[in-house]
This record gives C-alpha cells, structure tokens and sequence, in this order.
C-alpha cells in the first residue's frame, strides 16, 4: 500500500515505467482542487485537535500503531500509516482521500449490508488495512480524526462527493491478470521503493523516531502489511489505485503504468502472503452486493478462486446481473 515521500530512487522509478503507456480515462476537466490547510488554523482546541487528526493519518504507526508508547495506544497491528493509502494525508485528488467523505456519511455500505457511520468506516479501516483493532469511538483518537476530516472537507456539500474521490474507475480486461507478467512489471517499476521482496523500505531507528513514520515506503505484502480483509487486497480496487498513484509521481492525469501492466503487477501482488482476518465468510451478507474481485470465500456462481481474484471479470458481473435473485440468498 505505497506511501508517497519524494525520494531519487522513487523519481527514478518512473524512467524504467512502460513507455507506452495508456490512460483509462482522462479526469484534467474536473474541477480545481482545493483542500484547506490546518496549519492556518488558530492555536485553540479546534486548531489543535484538527492537526492532532492529520498527524495520526500521518504518523500511525508511532501514535496508535506497533511504535506507540504506550501498548494500550497500540490499536494499529502494522507498520502502514493511513496516509500509505490515503496519499497526502488524505488529501490527493484520486489518492483515495479523506477530504470530501465527511457529507456522504452516514451511508451505505454492502460489506455489512447496513448503513454505517464514518466512525465505525473508520475502524473497518482499523481492522483491515491496519491489521489492528477498534478505536474508542467517543474517544480523544477517533474526535481528532474526525475533526479533521471534517476541516479538509470544507468545500464539499453535504450529501454530495465530491470530484476526485476514491480513485477513477478502469476498464477491465478481457483476460485473466498474469501474474508472471506482473512481477517483471514490480521489478521493473515498483522494486525501487517498496523492495525487491516486496517489504518496504524500513526507516532507521533515528529518522523513524524523528518522522514517526516505521517506513519510508510501506510493504505490500508480509506481516507488516495489511490484511486480506481490506479493500486493496481486490483486484480491481488495487489496480484503479495503482494506476492513478503509482509509481511516486504519478497522477491520474498522467498514468504512469498501462493498463493491462496494472492489473499484471496487481496481480503479483495480490498472490503474496498477507496476515489473515478471521470471520470474512460474513462480509457481503447479501451476496448479489459482493464484489466480483473479492478473493475470499464464498463464492457465488460457476466461478474459480483464482477467477475472482485475477479476473476476467466481466463474465462474472454478467452471470450476477443474470442470478442476482439467486444469488443474494445462496451460500
């Protein structure tokens, strides 16, 4: 999951990237994006708070993650930080950010087939993406949060998301994801950054300490990455990220990787080793809702493991469109 912090050996990743690279789509028409700064806040409650929220999207690992002091503050079970995935401090357009969610929630949400809170978003994210545990929903950890969320999502109208949310949508291949392909892709491209093993960049003790960061570019896979619960471990979620963000410097007014090499290197990927999170056969409790590329049991329709985890995808959304009755009361 890709943290961005401007490095020569990053900036060099993108002079080994494919040449010939396509866009999926082309979002430079979109509105200018603003997102309000909270160092120009006062030094009152709200002001200190606010930037007590961006420092925990920032510094995870060290303020309520493996590195806090405190092992009752250890509420995060890896070393990524929010911002791994969350670019910025969650506030890139398309790098998944944070600015813009507070007006569409409360919303639904298909994984627990209920309306859900930002809160309880929150610790989802918690339980999977940080291989950890919940936070304290009335507590001082998730109110800064909040709060700042909520400051960063200023321009937005409530009930309304805005533009340059989540990451742009991909058109999906007619084949299967290779993963062969993939990990000369992840060599070529990724390798620089997140290690030719796929483990980070791990930051000496001195400038850990100093940034509060365990990484200078988090681990994509292994016991310090995150779980396969989390939405970056899908296929297709995993590559609209990549393709809009990756390597460091890419926007997704310029992609760096093509598309077909995205779903290659995701699917690499996605087949390494990851810490397990128990109970996942009661997500998606309607099952018509769960996503084609989700790769954990069970699986609806006529379809491989190794289909919903690599693709074509296609097929299945077309066999779901046709048994969408059927499938939403099977097991």
């Amino acid at each position: 999951m890709l943290k961005r912090i401007l490095t020569a050996a990053a900036i060099a990743a993108l002079s080994v990237a494919d040449a010939n690279a396509q866009p999926a789509a082309n979002p430079s028409s979109a509105p200018e994006w603003n997102v309000p700064d909270p160092d120009t806040l006062p030094n009152d409650a709200l002001g200190r708070t606010v930037r007590r929220g961006r420092d925990l999207i920032v510094k995870t690992s060290s303020l309520i993650g493996p590195d806090a002091p405190d092992p009752a503050m250890r509420y995060s079970g890896n070393g990524l930080d929010c911002q791994s995935c969350h670019l910025q401090a969650g506030t890139q357009r398309f790098g998944l950010p944070l600015a813009g969610v507070w007006g569409v929630f409360p919303t639904y949400i298909a994984r627990e087939n209920e309306i859900r809170t930002l809160e309880e978003r929150i610790n989802g994210c918690m339980e999977r993406s940080m291989n950890g545990r919940v936070l304290p929903v009335g507590g001082p950890v998730m109110k800064a949060m909040l709060s700042y969320i909520q400051f960063i999502s200023t321009s937005e109208k409530v009930g309304t998301s805005l533009d340059g949310r989540g990451a742009p949508p991909l058109p999906l291949t007619e084949r299967a994801g290779d993963p062969v392909h993939g990990r000369q892709v992840f060599t070529a491209t990724c390798a620089v950054c997140h290690g030719a093993d796929g483990q980070g960049q791990r930051l000496e003790p001195a400038e850990a300490k100093e940034s509060g960061r365990r990484y200078r570019f988090p681990p994509l896979w292994g016991p310090d990455s995150y779980n396969d619960g989390a939405g970056m471990a899908r296929g297709i979620t995993g590559a609209q990220f990549v393709h809009a963000n990756m390597p460091f410097g890419t926007t997704s007014e310029a992609p760096v990787l093509s598309v077909p090499d995205t779903f290659d290197v995701v699917a690499f990927i996605s087949g390494q080793p990851r810490p397990h999170k128990s109970g996942l056969e009661a997500d998606f409790p309607d099952r018509a809702r769960k996503p084609v590329d989700a790769t954990y049991p069970p699986f609806i329709g006529p379809f491989s493991p190794d289909q919903h985890r690599l693709g074509p995808w296609p097929p299945i959304q077309a066999w779901m469109k046709a048994n969408g009755a059927t499938a939403r009361t099977a097991d």
